[in-house]
């Protein structure tokens, strides 16, 4: 094992890969708690649709793709904010109506243009070739914000993630927490997207959340797990990925998958002896 660690990270762009990919996955995987609990989840699916869209557009215009995909994919989460509030749309209608909506613009476009090659396949499917430089300053950067916003406003998060009109009594801003979540978010499902692809970004926002839930019940405790969870299966499938030679963002859904299956048996095990 240490013999394959060494190859893979004698190649630099596994290395860029790698350091993106944690980054983004820690990232997620914090944000991940609060999106799941607020019953928000599928906001990663929703924005990833939306991603493609814009890099698909930015693909047929010849333009830098996250210079046109990041702003895009922030106003896309601020307006599922701003729908979900208003009460009239839900927020999984919500999600969806904007989601289908900018992929099937995306493919329009696409068919009418480049068609389908292979830098529109790899933000569809994700691709480890995919990561920059500026990815890394990117995600070095997206984590350092979550891990500050999570150390410094833990309990105000909390508060809004459990009970948003308490929150909002007590004096905390409540909306403008919600919409740094959702910018934060919006960042993560791009720079993440490059590499596990449109269709399988969101289960990096899901899977540790859920997986964590299923032995742990203290806010504090299911979020610290959430990001454990979230470092370990991804360098998991990485190594699996090259070991095999099978697409990345795969290879860490199953290792999330696999990972759900065991805190699920766990926890069952765990509520039986103590019954």
């Amino acid at each position: 094992m240490l013999n394959i660690l060494a190859e893979m990270f004698s190649y630099t762009f596994l290395v860029r890969a790698m350091v993106v990919g944690l980054l983004v996955s820690l990232c997620a995987a914090l944000l991940g708690v609060s999106l799941v609990l607020k019953r928000y989840s599928m906001i990663g699916d929703g924005l990833s649709h939306v991603g493609f869209g814009t890099l698909a557009i930015a693909t047929a215009m010849n333009a830098a793709p996250l210079t046109v995909s990041i702003p895009v994919v922030v106003l896309a989460a601020f307006l599922l904010l701003r729908i979900s509030e208003n009460g009239k749309i839900k927020g999984d209608a919500a999600i969806a109506l904007i989601s289908t909506s900018s992929l099937a613009i995306g493919v329009v476009v696409v068919s009418l243009t480049t068609g389908m090659n292979t830098d529109v396949c790899n933000y569809m499917f994700g691709s480890i070739l995919a990561m920059s430089k500026s990815d890394v300053v990117l995600s070095v950067a997206l984590a350092s914000v979550v891990l500050v916003l999570f150390v410094l406003f833990y309990n105000k998060i909390f508060a809004v993630t459990f009970d948003e009109s308490f929150a909002r009594a007590t004096g905390v801003k409540a909306s403008l927490y919600n919409m740094l979540i959702a910018l934060l978010t919006a960042i993560t499902i791009v720079l993440g997207m490059r590499m596990m692809g449109a269709l399988l970004i969101s289960s990096l926002i899901i899977f540790p959340a859920l997986t964590s839930m299923r032995v742990c019940k203290k806010f504090r405790s299911v979020t610290i797990c959430s990001a454990v969870v979230s470092l370990l299966c991804f360098f998991s499938g990485v190594v699996l990925s090259y070991i095999h030679a099978i697409p990345t963002g795969a290879s860490v859904v199953l290792i999330n998958i696999a990972a759900f299956l065991l805190f699920w048996a766990a926890g069952t095990l765990k509520r039986r002896s103590i019954k």
